[in-house]
């Protein structure tokens, strides 16, 4: 049962994934839970979370698709590299979260300006009461130092 779980987490972990390489938002906003709320940290090394910052506010689906799509709209993917490092289940079952590194850079169409995702991520899931599996919290991308390289 474990195994398979951590099957299922890591078919979320694609999902989202595929979406970013695709510039397809409904891949991944499709698995949000709808209380999520999502904190950023500044830069990489903002490990403390009182620097943290809000981007776009508790989920709402079409306000989030709308600037996944303008991100999408004005900027290239230069490369979108991910490396799951570790799944932890819940003795439960009913709660998991995936470590993943990432590098995911995009660049601007006019500016040709970088905006790199560099860092370890910790996405947060949650089993809903009809089964299905939802993203519920995410950190920003934090740097660890040469442990996490994508």
């Amino acid at each position: 049962m474990l195994e398979d779980l951590k099957t299922t987490i890591q078919a979320l972990v694609d999902l989202e994934t595929r979406g970013w390489d695709t510039k397809n938002p409904d891949l991944f906003l499709g698995i949000i839970h709808p209380d999520m709320v999502w904190p950023w940290p500044p830069t990489t090394r903002d490990h403390d979370p009182a620097r943290w910052e809000f981007i776009m506010g508790r989920f709402d689906y079409a306000r989030w698709r709308r600037n996944w799509q303008d991100l999408f709209d004005h900027h290239d993917l230069a490369h979108n590299r991910r490396r799951t490092v570790r799944i932890a289940v819940t003795p439960e079952g009913d709660g998991a979260f995936a470590v993943v590194d990432i590098d995911t850079l995009w660049r601007h169409k006019e500016t040709r300006a970088d905006c790199h995702w560099l860092g370890r991520v910790c996405k947060i899931y949650t089993k809903m009461p009809d089964g299905a599996w939802k993203l519920i919290a995410h950190t920003g991308a934090l740097d660890y130092g040469a442990a996490a390289v994508a």
